[in-house]
């Protein structure tokens, strides 16, 4: 069993830090240790970020949710000026994973990592996240 938790950890976070990387070096001009500074990364971890060997599963998927880019925007404008407390940005990461979640996109990387969810109608990725009674696979049991 993989709990979407896994499937963001695994994949999400490692794309929204690579799009956050990219829009700060491409954007505000930054180099990869100023970067990696101000994300509390490795600059290691930045360059593969760049180079798409972490993150590069789930890019497409965040690609798709205009709310995540947004996100990812507003967290690069915040680690660029440097002025945003560390809770804040967390809070936008997560904000950012959630609309992944409740848009339904990260279902098809849950799906692919866990095929037995494609035998159902619903994936798990929402669930918690919407109120029970309105979770499909949940109506059509009752």
């Amino acid at each position: 069993m993989k709990p979407p938790c896994m499937i963001v950890v695994q994949y999400i976070l490692p794309a929204l830090r690579g799009a956050i990387a990219k829009e700060l070096i491409e954007e505000y001009e930054l180099r990869k240790t100023e970067v990696a500074d101000r994300m509390e990364v490795t600059p290691a971890a930045v360059t593969q970020y760049l180079n798409r060997t972490r993150g590069d599963a789930a890019s497409s998927v965040i690609e798709r949710s205009s709310r995540a880019i947004s996100l990812v925007s507003e967290i690069a404008s915040d680690l660029a000026e440097g002025q945003t407390p560390s809770d804040m940005l967390l809070m936008k990461m997560c904000r950012a994973c959630y609309a992944l979640r409740t848009e339904g996109l990260m279902c098809e990387l849950h799906r692919e990592a866990m095929p037995s969810l494609k035998k159902v109608e619903s994936c798990a990725c929402s669930l918690g996240l919407v109120a029970w009674d309105q979770f499909p696979y949940r109506a059509q049991t009752d």
